[in-house]
């Protein structure tokens, strides 16, 4: 039997095109993991010549002086992405539980997935573009709060999708549980399915944040920068991702190596972020 499948020119095709797409895979696999390793390799060169006591206690030098780090840049991305998850977090879990619980039941919930998922794809260059037209160009000047509305926006679809699939993995036994006990609907989705998944929310509110803390595109439209220490929300404010692009691009050495170290900085606050997300709030689904 065995020889005659062997022989089977079938089934040795189907061998043939199996073990040729296995090794296209991992061919692929490993290109993408040697350019991976390649670039994290030079950021930990270069980056940790720039981890100094300095940048994280001073602010930015002016051009061609000596010294110097990101302190201001420091503190204003965290002000950003702090205020831009305060805002994104509350919607985007509500509208998550209105699309799982009215989802299939209106065409208002069908388009608000609809929209969700545009925004998901859409560039975020686009989303800085809008608020720089609706908002800075109307106050006529860059600001904090045009930047943390941008990088909400950007959160926001990310908060929304986790939540909603989350909680479309609840059981129904466990809201038919609820239900035969006269909780109302309101009642259920918020203190029985929410709270059942309420780590895959929170890993969804990370997994936003992780991913607006490197966006630079729509702060160059918005919070644009600022060299000097400001906690003023309705000025332009540093911001690590647009201070990273601008020295990155100068002709000083300093510059660019306090470019290295906030790269560097940036890239360990994704990850640890990422790793909080996947280990720290995962749990299963009650059964």
């Amino acid at each position: 039997m065995k020889q005659a499948t062997a022989i089977n020119p079938v089934y040795r095709r189907r061998l043939f095109v199996h073990r040729v797409g296995i090794a296209l895979s991992v061919l692929a696999m490993s290109v993408g993991l040697i350019f991976l390793v390649w670039i994290l390799a030079t950021l930990l060169v270069k980056g940790f010549d720039g981890l100094t006591l300095n940048l994280l206690t001073q602010t930015t030098p002016a051009p061609g002086s000596e010294g110097g780090g990101l302190m201001n840049a420091i503190v204003g991305s965290l002000m950003l992405v702090s205020l831009a998850t305060v805002i994104s977090t509350p919607i985007g879990i509500l509208a998550g539980i209105y699309l799982a619980e009215y989802g299939e039941e209106n065409w208002f919930a069908q388009t608000t997935r609809f929209v969700t998922d545009i925004m998901l794809s859409a560039p975020s260059i686009v989303i800085g573009l809008f608020v720089y037209a609706l908002y800075v160009a109307n106050v006529q000047h860059f600001s904090g709060w045009a930047g943390s509305i941008a990088l909400s926006l950007i959160a926001v679809p990310v908060v929304v999708r986790t939540t909603d699939n989350m909680l479309r993995l609840v059981p129904n036994s466990l809201l038919e549980a609820a239900f035969a006990l006269g909780a109302p609907r309101w009642k259920v989705a918020t203190l029985v399915r929410l709270r059942a998944v309420k780590a895959g929310v929170i890993t969804g509110v990370l997994l936003a944040l992780a991913r607006i803390s490197g966006e630079t595109a729509p702060l160059l439209f918005t919070a644009l920068n600022n060299q000097f220490f400001s906690a003023d929300m309705n000025a332009p404010m540093a911001n690590l991702p647009v201070v990273i692009y601008q020295f990155a691009m100068s002709p000083y050495d300093n510059w660019r190596a306090l470019a290295w170290g906030g790269a560097l900085l940036v890239t360990f606050s994704v990850l640890a972020l990422n790793i909080l997300s996947r280990t720290l709030f995962s749990q299963k689904i009650p059964n």
